[in-house]
């Protein structure tokens, strides 16, 4: 029998009755000056065995109740009954050639869908609460008092593909990999985590530093668990190349097109497959990643029927790109999905290491001249809507002013953010759609004159005679669509604003070497913000090649309001922190907010079944099965959908 797990409080009872019989000895030699010593210590254990919730199927945010209970059989939003077999080819979320398999990593492209896919989590995550993580591999979640650290039990029925069972010393295996030769992120997102402790072959803790951010045990509990006897020996820092590794997910890899198309096999002997997580999930046989290197590419190919479903990110191709007789007789569907889902916050951000962009008024002038309205109504037939916050579409976007509790936040930070931050609601600039927009040209040489721009001849200059100008570098199509009326824009008051144009590879090494004046990029947005807000935000993520702080931001109080939100005690002090910290990047005008989607913009080839219940937060691809081989119009649906037992 295996040793109990360290510092594991007793399951049975017996631990406090043995303390109660301990004192009661006591009582016979001293009784006046034990009994309230042993009563004291009697209550500091009952406290203790209170403070430390019970081990759980689920874990939430806060410590709330989670949306399924223990003895839940699947999730809302899949069909229970789909059938399993059939093909789904989906182009790559990535543009360009993948380079190797492994995605845990900042070097080239690998495939994203391993995560989740040959790699099963801990836990997953479901898809109509806001952050809820429910066990996989991980049969049942541990908090120990104050959240000092976080025990998973791993299933007893877990294996690897090959056979092997899925060990605690595995989960820490992984977790050292990650933070010793993944991504930057995971060393950002776990940078509170004092310590991995293998207790025994099925029970592994993580002791964490206090305080820390209140999604850190969810984001463990999302980790995957690769098999430390497959990737001992194998560089796992530079991807691995295009071997295949053994996976512990639904699908094992098959065919490998280096670098063009991966495809996923269902493992049909999944130890997992009918857990509730699992049931309804994971349906087709057979799932293949086709990637591009251009998305006008990709979407011709879609349509002409090279495969079968696109997530499109381009609000003028998903209007306008896909228009004709297949779309009008439904073999081509096109829909906004997980109308809930947070989107994310897509903009233009400004270099700020360019000296330039170092003052907010020309900042604020440059984005008080990008037209949305005429290009929403012009090129995205008015569907699509305004960002006006890096939380967009969320509760945790700033609508109003701040309350007397957010003020006690902001005041301390009262010289070091704009005033605007105090008294006034952000909303960023209207125009009329029509495309004429002298009014605010004026406004906007008004600000650039306070900030020491002055005209000379046709061009806006700074003292030294330097003329205003910027380049904007640009890796993907159709972007230059929505650049090209923001510089007749900014030309008409004498500003240059010039389009770089370069292919994937090379766009990505400027990116990371922070080689530009100017680019569009899109920050994922959850209810539940993590350390993942360092990667955007903070001031130590700004050089680093891997992070995501491509505004290149260093700003004591943004990082100040970025470790309270991560570290918030409470979804009420969550908010007041995400409401506060949206406010001081609205009004530094950090970026040129772009709009989002009522959902996820999807087209795809009608020829599946999506279950009645659609997941809120999520498009639920996961959730499909196959009905037909080929495209069926809207009509053929509904007459094989009528014949269905």
């Amino acid at each position: 029998m295996a040793p109990a797990p360290a510092n594991r409080l007793p399951q049975n009872p017996r631990g406090i009755q043995g303390l109660h019989l301990t004192c009661g000895s006591r009582l016979a030699g001293d009784r006046a000056s034990r009994f309230p010593q042993c009563l004291a210590w009697l209550a500091l254990l009952c406290a203790s065995v209170a403070a430390e919730a019970a081990p759980s199927h689920a874990l939430t945010v806060y410590g709330e109740a989670p949306r399924y209970t223990e003895s839940f059989r699947h999730f809302d939003y899949v069909n229970p009954d789909a059938p399993k077999g059939g093909l789904l080819r989906r182009s790559a979320i990535e543009i360009g050639q993948f380079d190797h398999i492994l995605p845990y990593i900042d070097k080239g492209t690998g495939v994203s869908e391993v995560d989740g896919w040959l790699y099963a989590p801990l836990a997953v995550r479901s898809f109509d609460e806001p952050y809820t993580v429910y066990g996989l591999i991980a049969q049942r979640m541990e908090r120990g008092p104050d959240d000092a650290w976080l025990r998973f039990e791993i299933d007893p029925r877990a294996t690897f593909a090959d056979g092997k069972p899925v060990r605690a010393e595995d989960v820490r295996f992984t977790f050292d990999k990650l933070m010793a030769e993944g991504s930057l992120k995971y060393r950002t997102q776990f940078a509170d985590v004092a310590g991995v402790t293998v207790e025994d072959a099925r029970h592994v803790r993580f002791d964490l530093k206090q305080p820390h951010g209140r999604t850190l045990p969810l984001d463990l509990a999302s980790l995957p668990v690769l098999p430390e006897h497959d990737w001992g020996d194998r560089d796992f820092a530079n991807g691995a190349g295009f071997t295949k590794p053994v996976g512990s997910g639904p699908y094992r890899i098959g065919r490998i097109d280096n670098g063009r198309s991966i495809t996923f096999e269902r493992d049909p002997n999944w130890w997992a497959r009918e857990l509730p997580v699992s049931r309804g999930r994971f349906n087709f046989a057979h799932i293949r990643i086709e990637y591009f290197g251009d998305t006008e590419v990709a979407r011709q190919v879609l349509k002409g029927g090279g495969y079968d479903y696109n997530r499109e990110f381009s609000a003028t191709a998903y209007t306008l790109g896909y228009n004709g007789a297949q779309l009008n007789d439904g073999r081509l569907q096109r829909a906004h999905l997980g109308p809930a889902k947070p989107q994310t916050a897509q903009g233009f951000v400004f270099n700020l290491d360019q000296p330039q962009f170092k003052d907010r008024r020309v900042r604020q002038a440059l984005a008080m001249l990008w037209d949305f309205e005429w290009s929403n109504r012009q090129m995205m037939r008015n569907l699509y809507i305004r960002q006006q916050s890096v939380f967009s579409n969320t509760p945790l976007a700033a609508r109003e002013l701040p309350d007397a509790e957010e003020l006690k936040l902001l005041e301390p930070l009262r010289g070091q953010v704009p005033d605007e931050v105090f008294s006034q609601v952000f909303s960023a600039p209207v125009t009329d759609g029509s495309g004429l927009i002298r009014p605010q040209q004026l406004q906007a040489l008004a600000l650039l004159q306070q900030a020491g721009w002055h005209p000379d001849g046709d061009r806006l200059v700074n003292p030294q005679g330097q003329p205003l100008a910027f380049t904007f570098l640009n890796g993907q199509s159709g972007v230059e669509r929505l650049l090209l009326p923001w510089k007749r824009n900014l030309a008409q008051i004498g500003i240059t604003l010039n389009i770089r144009n370069v292919d994937a590879a090379q766009y990505i090494n400027r990116v990371m070497a922070r080689d530009y004046d100017m680019i569009v990029t899109g920050y994922p947005v959850t209810l539940s913000p993590g350390a993942e807000m360092y990667n955007y935000f903070g001031s130590a993520a700004a050089h680093d090649p891997g992070s995501n702080n491509l505004m290149v931001l260093q700003d004591p109080a943004v990082d100040r309001l970025v470790d309270g939100l991560v570290r918030a005690s409470s979804q009420a002090d969550m908010l007041r922190h995400a409401h506060a910290l949206d406010r001081v990047l609205q009004w530094n005008y950090y970026w040129v907010p772009n709009y989002y989607p009522p959902g996820s913009s999807t087209v795809w080839w009608n020829r599946f079944g999506l279950p009645k219940v659609q997941p809120a937060y999520d498009e639920g691809l996961d959730g499909w099965w196959e009905i037909s081989p080929h495209a069926l119009t809207n009509a053929q649906m509904a007459e094989r959908q009528k014949a269905k037992p």
